[in-house]
């Protein structure tokens, strides 16, 4: 019978169940190329307006793992596992979880995704670094999670080919908030890892794709239960974003947070517990560790500057500066404005739209607002206020750094507008929720 993909988003746009094999055809005629953009994106507005149950969402992420290879890492001494975040601002917690996660003796070799929204992407802040590989081969790619490892790269061309495509197209169409989808597009890529175990960090808040905690743990039980169900040991925290993680955002910017932090120079505190809660509950996933040894065990590798060494190391194994991390102020580009950002007032920090920030950071030329737009990676802002800091003519809310003054002085007006200043700011918990792997 002859395969007609408009017959697919008809039925997915009317509110019908697709059965397994009209996914998996669907899927496949797109990485083939039989199945247009234009089809995709309509097919993903259909999901976005139709949602899907968790038998679609299983058949769209194995159609999506199986559009390319999938990663043996049997000849490996230890667990091989991985982390991943559904996106927020200030948010470069991989960068730190990673090679903690390798000077405990788990394997990471995590596939990373490029900025999707307002949210940045880890592959867009390892682009900062000159001549970092963020898509090397498969080869290249077993050759450092062996020896470093930890690899932090891109999709290459063989894992998970439809779900690249499709992660662009939903940037730029208007359906990046869509359950289903971020479902299938996390755990393709994760599946085609070829891992033991993930453990998922779900954003809840103003900065975060799912703004309320019930849409978040929507999510969160969404993605594990369709992670188990593929065979994949998988847990997720539920972690606050109404403020950025960590006192940076934008791409190189972040990076210089993450190896200060690694170096032990300086650790936002927020941004230290999450990373640490994450490994913890990797250790115990895997188990190497449990309980309050889990946590000290990330503690001892980060502490040591084990960790520190593993990031240099696949640092410089994937081509970016032997040097990098002693001396990565010679290797990171500069904007050419750097100045402070102050309040319209004076007060305590009650609100931040921290969407907005991200965006802000995106108007800088720091994000994309099409799929071709290039990066430029030295802008931002570092030095970010958080919930609950005083503010007013002699602290700023933050550094800005810009290409130019046109895009400094609207960002300034963008950022003023994402902070709320009053008496008394809420108390959030850092980390909102818990789910445990499903037997």
């Amino acid at each position: 019978m002859v395969f007609l993909p408009q017959e697919v988003i008809a039925r997915k746009r009317d509110g019908l169940d697709l059965t397994f094999d009209e996914i998996a055809r669907f899927i496949a005629g797109f990485a083939e190329g039989t199945v247009s953009h234009p089809q995709a994106a309509a097919f993903a507005m259909a999901v976005f307006f139709r949602g899907m149950s968790m038998d679609e969402r299983v058949a769209l992420t194995l159609a999506m793992r199986d559009s390319g290879t999938v990663l043996d890492w049997s000849h490996l001494d230890g667990p091989v596992a991985d982390k991943h975040s559904t996106g927020g601002v200030g948010d470069n917690v991989s960068l730190m979880l990673a090679p903690i996660l390798a000077a405990c003796g788990i394997y990471v070799p995590m596939i990373s995704g490029r900025g999707l929204g307002h949210t940045g992407g880890t592959l867009d802040k390892f682009d900062s670094i000159t001549g970092y590989n963020t898509n090397p081969d498969n080869d290249l790619f077993r050759q450092v999670v062996r020896q470093a490892g930890c690899a932090i790269i891109g999709q290459t061309a063989d894992l998970a080919p439809a779900d690249k495509t499709l992660y662009a197209i939903r940037d730029v169409t208007g359906t990046v908030e869509s359950i289903p989808l971020i479902t299938a597009s996390i755990l393709s890529k994760k599946l085609a890892a070829g891992l033991d175990c993930l453990i998922l960090d779900v954003k809840t808040g103003s900065g975060a794709f799912m703004p309320t905690l019930d849409r978040s743990r929507e999510l969160a039980q969404s993605l594990v239960a369709v992670a188990n169900g593929a065979g994949m040991k998988t847990g997720a925290l539920i972690t606050d974003m109404n403020e950025p993680l960590a006192s940076a955002a934008g791409n190189g910017l972040e990076v210089r947070n993450a190896v200060e932090f690694l170096a032990g120079a300086h650790q936002d505190p927020r941004l230290k517990e999450v990373t640490l809660a994450l490994c913890a509950e990797v250790i115990e996933m895997t188990g190497s560790a449990t309980g309050t040894e889990a946590r000290r065990k990330a503690e001892d590798a980060l502490d040591s500057g084990a960790a520190a060494e593993r990031f240099g190391r696949m640092a410089e194994a994937l081509g970016g500066p032997a040097d990098f991390v002693e001396n990565m102020d010679r290797h990171l580009a500069t904007a050419p404005i750097v100045r402070d950002v102050f309040a319209t007032g004076e007060g305590t920090v009650i609100e931040i739209d921290t969407r907005g920030v991200g965006m802000a950071v995106v108007a800088l030329g720091g994000g994309r607002t099409r799929p071709e737009d290039t990066i430029d990676h030295s802008v931002g802002f570092d030095r970010l206020a958080g919930l609950g800091a005083r503010v007013g003519r002699a602290a700023p809310i933050a550094r800005l750094h810009a290409r130019d003054e046109a895009s400094a002085a609207e960002v300034e007006r963008r950022l003023q507008a994402a902070y709320r200043l009053g008496d008394t700011a809420p108390q959030n918990d850092l980390i909102a929720d818990r789910l445990a792997p499903t037997t």
